[in-house]
């Protein structure tokens, strides 16, 4: 298998040779920016297989480096790192056309982990998550179907659909999942009934989640949904 060419555009020139080392180290190719409008430069001149970028630069941020390549190319994966930590910033990343975050610090082996599930060379796929989930203040029980806001102890069993919904959405936190991979799933098809009837228990999954205010279940229309905490 070829091995990843990844752009890495980040302007602290210690942490970017650290990435750049131990990303080289594990087999991967790795081309480096130090800002925005150079970031722009190399992407256009090698067609990296994903970009790895820092929001926070000189010269142009991270998020408009990535909603001028969105311009014209809507698939290569970006990665965005952050040293910021509200939901806010991060849904913003997500507008501005990333499809994934790392929050800063990070080790390195979740680095690379989340550049090979990105760009589809994991050599196998993580078992699902069948244990309790952690989601923001809430715990989720997928095998008694209880959302627990931790914070007072209050529990409530969740409809069967909306626990089997939500364990989905748990097994890739931040991930983008595509609606049409639910439908079929649970309800094995994707017309326009069951695209409605998925819409509403998303909608109640929000309002049982809307105690916590780090939490957040959008909508990348006429994609999927991402759990954010």
């Amino acid at each position: 298998m070829d091995s990843i060419h990844v752009l890495v555009v980040e302007d602290e020139p210690t942490l970017a040779r650290i990435i750049k080392d131990a990303l080289e180290a594990n087999g991967f190719r790795v081309s480096l920016a130090c800002d925005g409008e150079k970031g722009l430069e190399a992407f256009a001149k090698i067609s990296p297989d994903i970009v790895v970028a820092d929001i926070m630069m000189p010269q142009l941020s991270g998020l408009d480096m990535v909603r001028r390549i969105r311009q014209t190319d809507s698939r290569t994966p970006i990665l965005f790192l952050t040293a910021k930590s509200t939901v806010d910033d991060v849904v913003e990343g997500f507008h501005a056309g990333g499809n994934d975050y790392l929050k800063k610090p990070f080790g390195m082996k979740e680095l690379m982990v989340r550049i090979q599930a990105l760009t589809g060379r994991l050599s196998a796929p993580s078992a699902p998550q069948k244990g309790k989930a952690r989601i923001g203040h809430y715990q989720f029980d997928p095998g008694k179907r209880t959302l627990t806001y931790l914070p007072t102890g209050e529990s409530h069993e969740l409809p069967n659909r909306e626990s089997e919904i939500l364990e989905r959405l748990c097994r890739q936190p931040h991930a983008l999942v595509p609606a049409r991979d639910i439908l079929l799933d649970l309800w094995g098809d994707d017309d326009f009934f069951c695209t409605r009837s998925l819409q509403t228990f998303i909608s109640r999954l929000r309002h049982r989640l809307s105690k916590d205010p780090d939490v957040k279940l959008i909508n990348q229309r006429g994609e999927g949904y991402r759990l954010l905490f």
